[in-house]
């Protein structure tokens, strides 16, 4: 408990960039996040349905990476008996959250990989789509064991190896040798570190595919998302229009209508 534990190098993470500079970009991505949160609803709404279904009665949550609090909202509909905690690493979209939410629901900006919360404060975690921001997300699933009381439940969701493959593809003959797109883990990653963190726990995977009009729609819901490239590598500069048109040629096309953007999703659930 508490303890950081390292998984073999071979699986080991990239550098992503600092931490504020991640809270920063979210928060300015505040007001424009919902309308663009298509992966994130169908995400989230797997890990509620789930919830549901197995007739979860939990007495205090933890929406963990609440961002704008659209499933923090959800949760305190889904489960009224419950107190409700939304915290995000982002000031701004904490603002964002506390402006559109009932005033039952508690709000904190706080770093998922040390909360100041004491041990046994929660009897459900939910987490959708951050872990795969944190840099030792070992220390994230460290914190929700220490945070969950027995008999707790974890329900967490991130994104893997092989998301966003079209346009990592088109970037790497528009832009040889410069990383665009983020680097997800391997589902291998993924399922040994819930065997040593979180014994039991089960990961379910899924590619969704999204369509688009254009490369280009794919990369300003990208950005109104605030989920931009975040590796350490990325460019100081702003990407130049011809680089953009050569993108847009190299994307791969789809026999659907438009475009498409393949995301590997993956769910980890634990009851403690």
């Amino acid at each position: 408990m508490g303890v950081i534990r390292t998984l073999p190098e071979s699986l080991g993470r990239f550098e992503l960039a600092a931490k504020r500079d991640i809270a920063r970009e979210f928060g300015r991505a505040s007001n424009t996040y919902e309308q663009a949160s298509r992966l994130q609803r169908q995400m989230g709404d797997a890990m509620l349905e789930r919830l549901a279904r197995q007739n979860a009665n939990p007495r205090s949550i933890l929406d963990l990476g609440c961002g704008t609090g659209w499933f923090t909202r959800k949760l305190e509909a889904l489960f009224p008996q419950a107190s409700v905690v939304g915290v995000d690493l982002s000031p701004g979209m904490i603002e964002k959250a506390r402006s559109a939410s009932p005033n039952g629901i508690q709000w904190l900006t706080a770093d998922a990989e040390s909360l100041p919360f004491l041990s046994g404060t929660f009897d459900l975690i939910f987490s959708n789509l951050m872990i795969q921001w944190c840099q030792h997300p070992q220390a994230v699933l460290d914190q929700c064991r220490r945070l969950l009381r027995p008999g707790g439940r974890l329900a967490v969701s991130t994104l893997l190896d092989g998301t966003l493959w079209e346009l990592k593809q088109a970037w790497a003959v528009a832009d040889p040798g410069q990383p665009h797109v983020n680097r997800f883990e391997q589902p291998e990653y993924w399922q040994r570190l819930g065997d040593d963190v979180l014994p039991g726990s089960e990961l379910v995977t899924e590619t969704i595919r999204l369509a688009y009009d254009s490369p280009m729609a794919l990369n300003r819901e990208l950005k109104l998302l605030g989920a931009g490239f975040k590796g350490a590598a990325r460019r100081k500069s702003i990407t130049g229009p011809g680089r953009l048109k050569a993108m847009c040629s190299a994307y791969p096309k789809s026999d659907m209508d438009g475009y498409v953007a393949s995301y590997v999703a993956g769910w980890t659930y634990w009851s403690c």
